[in-house]
């Protein structure tokens, strides 16, 4: 029986992965800081999410939860950055790319952090889903 909160978390960690690679690899964005760090906290992701959904590891909610409410903590306060003009003198990027740049800017409001956003907050609720379901 396919475990269906596992594998879309799974699968969102993917693109969320793919995303990244293509918007720094094949686009030419320069990833800032905060970048780097929700990119170090997403890659894992896909590896212990697909030798979860392999093995149906119910219980890797336990290693991922943590994981990805910081993500979405990082990448929430990543995109209140980009958003709210007030808070740039708090960026906490202070060389290279400004933590306050925007690459993409579609329909107004979807920016990288603000997808990055989204799926740790996908991958979040699967889990709790998982936590419930077990």
């Amino acid at each position: 029986m396919v475990n269906k909160p596992l594998l879309s978390a799974w699968i969102v960690s993917i693109i969320a992965m793919t995303g990244s690679l293509f918007f720094s690899e094949k686009m030419g964005f320069i990833p800032c800081t905060l970048c780097w760090y929700q990119r170090i906290l997403m890659y894992p992701l896909v590896i212990f999410l697909g030798i979860a959904f392999y093995r149906n590891d119910r219980d890797i909610f336990k290693y991922i939860l943590p994981l990805s409410v910081i993500g979405i903590v990082i990448s929430g306060y990543h995109y209140a950055l980009q958003k709210i003009p007030s808070l740039h003198e708090f960026s906490t990027c202070t060389n290279g790319v400004p933590c306050s740049g925007q690459y993409i800017n579609w329909l107004g409001f979807i920016t990288i952090p603000f997808l990055a956003f989204v799926a740790f907050t996908f991958i979040t609720v699967m889990m709790i889903l998982l936590c419930k379901k077990k």
